[in-house]
């Protein structure tokens, strides 16, 4: 079997998917993106088509360690993104050559269900009571939301009081009958991390994400020996080399590698390996598409410290289509009871749509996320 074309497709709301074509008629499907990049993955995608194309897709590991160690340059969220998307559609051709899914190739299910959560409140939370109470209508009973808006290296205590009552507001709406993490998205700096997660303390959040940025690791550890919320971050490192500085550090008890961006199923099979060796459980990030989740499971189902999946149904973001729009085998995605089960189909499990995302592409928006300022005009973290 050999790889002939590769093919990439920008949708809504702000996705890509790969198709890998071989001469087998076997294609497989990816998803390699950035979110606000998806040009600049694409163009990616493509400077490693000469690598690919005429090789057997069935060798993933030599096609993943030509695409990364074939370029003097290798690494970052771009490169790493491109290999991903690549990554997942040559698992896909090889479980659907094979005929079985992905995780049978990694050594079978480790668990018979996968719990969810999902996304409420948008980019400024708000609304956040009764977002819950509406998927709560549906089984979901495990929630994510962010933690605050803008805030300054150091701020006032009225932010941190107005973050606090937000989350106040769900133990007194919901009790302990739900669970919430709280997503700080990298705004919150190393001085206001730690009076933010002091207050937060009595309301036992299940984590915390992205308590600072992750190029400052180095906080993670002193963060952690001062709160006894669990700590979780991983969505902007890209590959086990990046992970094992965290690992060796300390402080997270959740690590959240995204399979679109961290190399795919290759790499986070690996990064979870790691994870499980130093105790920490893994979450992987996933606010995008259809594959991308599908990925996402295969390594959960494979996974003995996954504990949780983040997945995009009816996410903030979403706007012009929805998760299960470019997908034929919707009921395979249903959640019951806040748990989805092992995906059944060869390959990755997902059924795309390709008349529905070609159609899609014709009319791609080129989504970017908000530029944000403080009040004195300085450029704030999104």
């Amino acid at each position: 079997m050999k790889i002939t074309k590769l093919s990439t497709y920008r949708v809504a709301p702000r996705w890509m998917f790969l198709k890998i074509e071989t001469d087998a008629g076997i294609c497989g499907w990816g998803e390699p993106v950035i979110e606000g990049r998806a040009r600049t993955v694409e163009a990616a995608v493509h400077e490693f088509s000469h690598l690919l194309v005429g090789q057997d897709p069935r060798r993933i590991n030599d096609l993943w360690q030509t695409m990364y160690r074939g370029g003097f340059y290798r690494g970052g969220a771009i490169l790493m993104s491109a290999i991903a998307g690549i990554d997942q559609a040559l698992w896909d051709i090889k479980g659907k050559a094979l005929g079985v899914p992905v995780y049978e190739l990694l050594g079978g299910l480790v668990r018979d269900r996968m719990k969810m959560y999902s996304w409420v409140g948008g980019d400024r939370p708000g609304e956040i009571v009764a977002g819950m109470r509406k998927l709560r209508e549906i089984g979901i009973d495990t929630f994510k939301m962010n933690g605050t808006e803008e805030l300054g290296l150091i701020d006032s205590a009225r932010k941190v009081d107005a973050a606090i009552e937000r989350i106040a507001e769900i133990r007194t709406a919901f009790g302990y009958e739900i669970e919430f993490g709280i997503d700080f998205h990298g705004r919150v700096a190393a001085p206001m991390a730690k009076p933010l997660l002091r207050e937060l303390e009595p309301y036992r959040p299940l984590f915390v994400e992205e308590p600072v940025l992750a190029e400052q690791y180095e906080v993670y550890r002193r963060l952690a020996d001062m709160t006894s919320i669990p700590l979780a971050a991983g969505e902007r490192m890209y590959s086990r080399f990046e992970f094992k500085h965290v690992f060796e550090q300390g402080g997270l008890a959740i690590v959240q590698p995204d399979l679109s961006h961290a190399g795919g199923i290759t790499e986070c099979v690996k990064i979870a390996a790691m994870a499980e060796a130093y105790d920490v459980g893994l979450a992987p990030h996933c606010p995008l598409g259809p594959v991308a989740l599908a990925s996402c499971l295969q390594v959960d189902f494979v996974s003995h410290n996954a504990v949780l999946q983040e997945q995009s149904m009816g996410i903030h973001y979403n706007q012009g289509a929805e998760l299960l729009d470019y997908v034929r085998n919707r009921d395979d995605f249903r959640i019951v009871d806040g748990y989805m089960s092992p995906p059944r189909l060869p390959g990755l499990g997902v059924d795309v749509d390709e008349e529905a995302v070609i159609a899609a592409s014709a009319h791609a928006p080129d989504w970017h996320n908000p530029l944000w300022r403080h009040a004195d005009g300085s450029v704030a973290e999104w």
